[in-house]
């Protein structure tokens, strides 16, 4: 018994270090898809593009009807926001 309960502990540790990780770049490739749709929507520029827990992150994308909004879009379809947050 007293070697479970720090077994147990260290299994849902690693657990949860396995699921936290940092933001990663875009491959070069995708990284110009995502600005090109992005441009098509009206976006003229954006702070940065992040891939976050397989979703693309877009943070503080300017419209050129000047509103900024944080983006998050399907990394796979590129096309389809999942959130669309004005700032």
């Amino acid at each position: 018994m007293r070697l479970a309960i720090p077994l147990l502990a260290l299994t849902l540790s690693a657990g949860f270090t396995a699921t936290a990780r940092a933001d990663e770049k875009l491959p070069p490739d995708q990284q110009a898809k995502v600005e090109a749709v992005l441009r098509q929507e009206g976006f003229t520029k954006w702070k940065e593009i992040e891939l976050d827990d397989g979703m693309i992150e877009v943070e503080d994308a300017v419209h050129s009807n000047g509103k900024r909004f944080d983006l998050k879009r399907d990394s796979k379809t590129l096309l389809a926001v999942v959130k669309r947050k004005a700032e």
